[in-house]
């Protein structure tokens, strides 16, 4: 008991309180995170398009997201990171409610546009946030605790998705819109804002549009890294947009598609927390590229599945590449982002999922439709491999850039919002 204790206070002490209100937030918000892992289905079972139609809705949720993200980060820089995340989470639950209602193509196309312009906007001053208010040494923690609450809002949404797909689509939407407001009212009553004010030079050096865009295009480090994240996630996003559709080939109902990809939510439930204790002190070069292989390893033996089963030990396999990935990436984003534009920094690492969003169901698609769906998934395996060779190359690079920005002392000091933390 005493060792539980300990490593609960291990785990989640001394976080600021304003992180916890983030956690909350996230965690309702992901409890009712419906519509997109059942958009697939959605599309092409009850409104009767087909897999090229739904693969093109579903890229311009992606295209949408791709500036949300790049106006979210100059927002959260600018104008600030609450301000932008109330406007992204009140806006993304009017257009949940407007895809919902939307029956042609086209409406459904331009509701997935805006839908994903507004929903992916928060992520930068979502990260930002998060990164003003917990210090440096308690990152990793955050970031996983965060990543936790996410996949424990994701496994019960995946099944209780299934289930309410079965009773009214239409209740997805209004569900998962009524989440986003409540999330919205946690951040408008309990959370500060946290940009610190900069100085008068500051601002007119690193700031101005043109000035940031400059100093992020020149960074090649920071690009080599997004550019990593980009082919990860090509083939990440293939378990919400062909991975449903593959498993209704094999006859398979979506409620099964729901328990099936709950595991993926249900193993990070359960391994997250142990997570940051055993890649602590590890290269997170090799973590990378360790869960670059394992999480192709996954997705390449979905071309032998064909049961239940064994989608789920596919799920299970991939699930734990991801899981060594998310907490890597976070602290890297951290500790390579100049203070003064965070905001801007996580934008550009949010666009490469976006542009993984609107690019893998279309390229999945093809790839499916002209060289097999064997294929597809032998692919997703082979860009593993060669995303981890790449890690390994691009590691050392990274690690520099972020030990002289530690050392200038660019970082900005976290803010105190709190003198008593406090776990959820």
């Amino acid at each position: 008991m005493r060792t539980m204790r300990s490593w609960f206070r291990d785990t989640t002490g001394g976080l600021p309180t304003t992180f916890w209100y983030l956690w909350s937030g996230t965690l309702i918000n992901r409890l009712g995170s419906f519509v997109l892992v059942f958009l697939a289905i959605y599309l092409t079972q009850e409104r009767g398009f087909s897999a090229s139609q739904a693969g093109l809705v579903i890229g311009l949720w992606g295209v949408g997201g791709a500036f949300g993200t790049t106006a979210g980060g100059t927002l959260a820089d600018r104008w600030g990171r609450r301000p932008t995340l109330l406007t992204a989470h009140v806006g993304a639950a009017a257009m949940m409610l407007g895809l919902g209602l939307a029956r042609d193509l086209w409406a459904v196309a331009l509701g997935a546009l805006l839908l994903g312009m507004f929903a992916e906007a928060a992520r930068p001053a979502f990260g930002a946030m998060m990164i003003d208010v917990v210090p440096a040494k308690d990152r990793l923690r955050a970031f996983s605790l965060n990543y936790w609450a996410i996949n424990l809002g994701f496994a019960c949404a995946a099944v209780l998705a299934g289930l309410a797909a079965q009773a009214d689509y239409l209740l997805l939407f209004v569900v998962d819109a009524g989440t986003m407001l409540v999330t919205a009212l946690i951040i408008f009553t309990r959370v500060p804002e946290t940009r610190q004010a900069r100085s008068v030079t500051a601002t007119a050096t690193t700031a101005g549009p043109r000035g940031a865009l400059r100093t992020i295009l020149t960074d090649r480090v920071y690009l080599g890294f997004v550019a990593l994240n980009l082919f990860t996630a090509l083939v990440f996003l293939q378990h919400i947009s062909m991975l449903p559709i593959a498993m209704g080939d094999d006859g398979l109902s979506p409620a099964t598609y729901g328990s099936v990809i709950a595991l993926n939510g249900i193993l990070i439930v359960v391994g997250q927390l142990f997570v940051p204790r055993l890649i602590r002190g590890r290269s997170r070069s090799h973590v990378l590229a360790l869960a670059s292989v394992v999480m192709g390893v996954g997705f390449g033996l979905t071309a032998f599945a064909g049961t239940p089963w064994f989608y789920g030990l596919t799920v299970l396999i991939w699930t734990v590449g991801e899981m060594l990935n998310s907490p890597s990436n976070s602290t890297l984003i951290a500790e390579l982002s100049p203070a003064e534009l965070r905001g801007r920094y996580q934008g550009v690492f949010s666009l490469s999922w976006q542009i993984a969003g609107a690019s893998a169901p279309i390229l999945g698609g093809l790839v499916r439709e002209h060289a097999g769906n064997d294929t597809l998934w032998y692919g997703c395996a082979a860009l593993g491999v060669l995303t981890a060779v790449a890690h390994l190359v691009s590691g050392p690079a990274r690690e520099r850039r972020a030990d002289a920005l530690r050392r200038s002392g660019e970082a900005l000091a976290p803010v105190d919002t709190s003198r008593t933390p406090q776990p959820a």
